[in-house]
């Protein structure tokens, strides 16, 4: 028996392969699908089903491509609807993989649909869950996006307590938990940097586990402090529920080399964004005027999918030399298919072409520091709430990244922002966004946060009421 957590760090998000005697079940897997296919023929074996643990919010599932590929059956839980073949399992049936049975375990909740695999190894022993966006490592999945009419958040979330309680905490201990997402993932909010955990250990630090809590403590904690999900969330869910455009297809029509002169047709008669994934830095030295930043050197597909309302957007790309198929294949995963091509020799052909740049103002924290001492600067915190509630600079107006397309008439045209994040990925990419809707006195604070933390200039902290 072989099992591997594939994780992908820029989503938080862990597939599963398992192979048992030369036949191989891959769970939750990714957009893009050779990768599987390629380790079930290093193995002398076949893919025979692809498990779904839910309908994902967060990034398109490769399970139709896959089944198209390879004949797998594709499996969700009960009650699963799809525009596509799928077997719909019954709560605790068995499926047989080589000389290992897979269960499936029904754990409404986070999804109505949403359901834990249980792997029983050869010897008839429980080893092992794979347990979607049900149970993470320190946390649980939000029950707030599966919501029809005739539910509300808090029934989902109480749904969720009775699966963890009946279907989950009744496992050994030394069951393996295998979850969806680590830290970083939008689909919890006190997710675990550790991608693999057991049962056990969950029981003592999870606060979800409790044994002495309460169903209706259970709804009050997992609902607390839950932000807004972000925009793409429910798009990518339908795309998951009736399909999509091939991969291979949007690869090929996405990963094509343009020239300047096609590259500025495209962007003015396609109406297409034109997206820069290069690092910051480069950006800052010279971007094409207009163009969003979004590097891939950072949390890129869940910053476009949060930050690109429309899914459907024709994107033009600027990217590092030999990214271009990374970029198409990152920009797949969260949906974003619609990618005409990249520019053929950057910025430099741009520019050698006679065309304009344009660059962003950028500053040490040491320099902010002094002008911040020496004049009333209007400061611009893009950080999340919560790190802008645990300390901030006296003076900062906050909005989060997340928000700024809602928060436009929060700033002034007229006004000079001096924009600081956490370390400077993000307040360029807010600086973009303002730039390209007509904001240009805008100056980036290199470092974010952290770097003016090391200064003199007074901040506000959050202290905690019980050490008062």
């Amino acid at each position: 028996m072989k099992i591997e957590q594939l994780y992908t760090s820029c989503l938080a998000q862990g597939a599963y392969y398992i192979e048992s005697n030369g036949e191989v079940a891959i769970i939750d897997p990714l957009r893009e699908t050779q990768s599987y296919i390629d380790k079930a023929n290093s193995d002398n074996a076949k893919i025979k089903y692809i498990f779904e643990t839910h309908f994902h919010a967060d990034f398109v599932s490769g399970h139709v491509d896959l089944a198209k590929k390879t004949g797998a059956t594709i499996i969700y839980g009960p009650g699963a609807e799809t525009s596509y073949d799928i077997y719909s399992a019954k709560d605790n049936e068995e499926f047989k993989l080589g000389n290992i049975t897979i269960k499936a375990l029904h754990t409404p909740g986070h999804t109505l649909e949403s359901t834990t695999y249980l792997l029983i190894d050869d010897k008839g022993k429980d080893h092992a869950i794979f347990s979607g966006d049900t149970l993470f490592l320190g946390d649980v999945g939000r029950p707030d996006l599966a919501i029809k009419s005739d539910l509300t958040k808090e029934d989902l979330a109480a749904m969720l307590y009775d699966s963890l309680r009946d279907k989950i905490m009744t496992l050994a201990d030394d069951v393996i938990v295998y979850p969806a997402h680590g830290a970083g993932s939008a689909c919890g909010k006190n997710l675990s940097k550790e991608t693999i955990g057991t049962i056990g250990d969950q029981k003592k630090t999870n606060y979800a586990l409790r044994e002495d809590m309460t169903k209706d403590e259970f709804v009050k904690e997992v609902l607390e402090g839950i932000a807004p999900p972000p925009q793409y969330f429910a798009k990518n869910a339908m795309m998951n529920k009736t399909g999509y455009t091939t991969f291979d297809t949007v690869l090929k029509t996405g990963n094509i080399a343009l020239s300047p002169e096609d590259f500025e047709a495209m962007a003015n008669h396609e109406e297409a964004m034109v997206l820069d994934v290069r690092p910051q830095s480069d950006y800052i030295k010279g971007h094409i005027p207009n163009s969003i930043f979004i590097g891939l050197n950072g949390g890129f597909a869940p910053w476009v999918g949060a930050l690109i309302s429309d899914i459907k957007q024709p994107i033009l790309l600027v990217v590092p030399e030999g990214k271009s198929k990374e970029a198409v294949t990152r920009l797949s995963r969260v949906g974003y298919d619609n990618t005409l091509g990249y520019l053929a020799g950057g910025i430099e052909a741009w520019t050698a072409s006679g065309r304009e740049i344009d660059t962003l103002e950028s500053i040490s924290a040491e320099e902010f520091a002094k002008r911040a001492q020496k004049d009333e600067l209007n400061i611009l915190d893009v950080r999340k709430d919560g790190e802008f509630a645990s300390s901030h600079l006296e003076d900062a107006q906050h909005f989060a990244l997340d928000y700024i397309n809602d928060n436009m008439n929060q700033v002034s045209k007229d006004k000079t922002y001096h924009i600081h994040c956490a370390g400077g990925y993000r307040s360029v990419i807010a600086a973009s966004i303002l730039k390209a809707r007509g904001f240009h006195n805008l100056v980036d604070i290199a470092g974010g946060f952290g770097a003016i933390k090391k200064t003199d200039l007074k901040t506000t902290d959050f202290v905690c009421p019980s050490t008062l």
